[in-house]
């Protein structure tokens, strides 16, 4: 039987060029899925960070007409593999992605984002006919490549679609007046369209024309139905509930692996736990906090009110004098920053706050860390709960979106019965967050619990496998339905 064919169109694929998490998803999922047997083909804009790579060569006798507008502009493909051998397509057109970044500098979009994604949607797909690859499914990436289900449902009709949503707050708003640019007619822009408050949404043009919808967790995808976390598209998403489908991210196996990870000082598994407890001393040594039996709590995080960080700020008092002692890893917001800095001061060998990123120390806080706080108002998936229940930090969350999804509550119920791997809590405020932090302190003085929560949270498969099986059964649902109609 022919393998199914999937072109993975996205704007950032790790290791070649990333932002954040969507890069995490776009560089592991092609792997697993060609390793369920899909023949997968990835497309990905030829940035600076992808073309000053020695593993990109140019591909002989493919030069591309892409239209824009009224122009017609020229662009070459390159090309390389994954370290798993998918084949990753780069679209090159130096005006266009040969910049620092991604999407823009200095805190502003570049002014031409509408004309750069919307020839990289359409070049996405010549570039791939070119290269002799001849999808199923296309599977589309946040608002960059919302416009290719438009495309193949209005002007190059062609494969099914498939559209995630990573993250709604990114919605890819523009001017009405660039519609021309986006190759389609003036009949889309209208409320059942891409019309949003007098602009257009690349994001909404994925939502409506996609024939299947996915975001990153069951939870968020209920979640974005609704006015409060809608965004304003709550209603196009309503209307699509039938095809909308959440399906939990996962996180690289081989690359959080406790037993097998360079950055920290001492390996171990669930069935020891000896060198997590040297990967405890090592961290408070590293951050300067003093060594005794209290729980050290930790963050790895953006500082952003999203993220719930001011509430972490206005509960770290307290929670200190509960007995709780705390590391946080992350930039962002300065004035979270600052309010962090004024409580790192205010208890010294307690409170440790680094206000950078680094990838290696991510890894060993982690693996140091006796739980994890994310108190995020909003979190269409999160990463860092599926790593800190990896490496048997015990993740202290708030119950929305990926996080109500893969963090079971602690009770003495749910402990019997192997399913409690945290503590959670409802309300987005302090009170609510100083309660759950209280509970996993006063459980973590019953060390039989807590090694039992440990090992329930070790236990969990978070794989990117079992995450590419829920998206193939997507993919073959789609191709065996008819054609969406808007």
């Amino acid at each position: 039987m022919r393998s199914l064919k999937v072109l993975f169109v996205a704007s950032e694929m790790a290791p070649f060029a990333k932002t954040g998490g969507l890069a995490d998803v776009a560089g592991a999922l092609p792997d697993a899925l060609m390793e369920r047997g899909v023949d997968v083909c990835a497309v990905i804009p030829g940035y600076r960070s992808v073309r000053e790579r020695e593993d990109f060569d140019r591909v002989a006798g493919i030069g591309l007409n892409v239209p824009l507008g009224p122009m017609s502009l020229e662009a070459d493909v390159l090309e390389t593999a994954t370290a798993h051998g998918v084949p990753v397509l780069a679209v090159e057109r130096e005006d266009l992605f040969d910049r620092p970044n991604l999407y823009g500098t200095g805190g502003r979009d570049y002014y031409d984002n509408l004309e750069r994604f919307a020839f990289f949607s359409r070049a996405a797909l010549l570039a791939a006919g070119a290269r002799g690859f001849e999808p199923d499914i296309v599977h589309c990436h946040d608002w960059q490549t919302g416009l290719i289900p438009a495309l193949i449902r209005e002007v190059c009709p062609g494969p099914g679609s498939v559209f995630t949503i990573h993250n709604l707050g990114y919605q890819g708003l523009f001017p009405r007046e660039k519609l021309p640019y986006t190759g389609l007619s003036q009949r889309v822009y209208q409320p059942e369209g891409l019309e949003y408050w007098g602009r257009m949404s690349l994001l909404k043009a994925g939502i409506v024309y996609a024939d299947t919808v996915t975001t990153v967790s069951p939870t968020y995808a209920r979640e974005i139905q609704t006015e409060a976390f809608g965004h304003g598209l709550e209603g196009a998403l309503a209307q699509r509930r039938a095809d909308l489908h959440g399906v939990v991210n996962g996180i690289d196996t081989a690359l959080w692996n406790p037993a097998a990870d360079p950055h920290i000082p001492s390996p171990y598994s669930s069935a020891d736990l000896a060198g997590k407890a040297r990967c405890k001393e090592a961290l408070l040594a590293e951050a300067g906090i003093e060594a005794d039996d209290r729980p050290l709590f930790a963050s790895i995080t953006r500082l952003d009110a999203q993220k719930g960080v001011d509430l972490i700020c206005e509960v770290l008092d307290d929670a200190v004098q509960l007995g709780m002692r705390f590391v946080l890893l992350g930039t962002g917001d300065p004035a979270y920053g600052r309010q962090l800095r004024e409580a790192e001061a205010r208890h010294p060998g307690k409170v440790k706050v680094f206000l950078a990123f680094s990838d290696a120390m991510a890894h060993r806080i982690e693996a140091g860390a006796d739980a994890l706080v994310m108190p995020s108002r909003y979190e269409p998936c999160g990463l860092n709960q599926l790593m800190s229940l990896r490496y048997g930090t015990v993740p202290v969350v708030r119950t929305t979106g990926g996080l109500a999804d893969t963090v079971v509550d602690y009770s003495e119920g749910n402990l019997a019965a192997g399913v409690s791997t945290g503590f959670t809590f409802r309300d987005p405020d302090s009170d609510s967050l100083l309660k759950a932090i209280a509970r996993a302190l006063r459980v973590y003085s019953n060390r039989r619990a807590w090694a039992r929560l440990v090992a329930n949270g070790m236990a969990q498969d978070f794989s990117w496998r079992r995450s590419a099986a829920a998206y193939l059964d997507l993919y073959e649902s789609t191709v065996n339905r008819p054609p969406h109609t808007p």
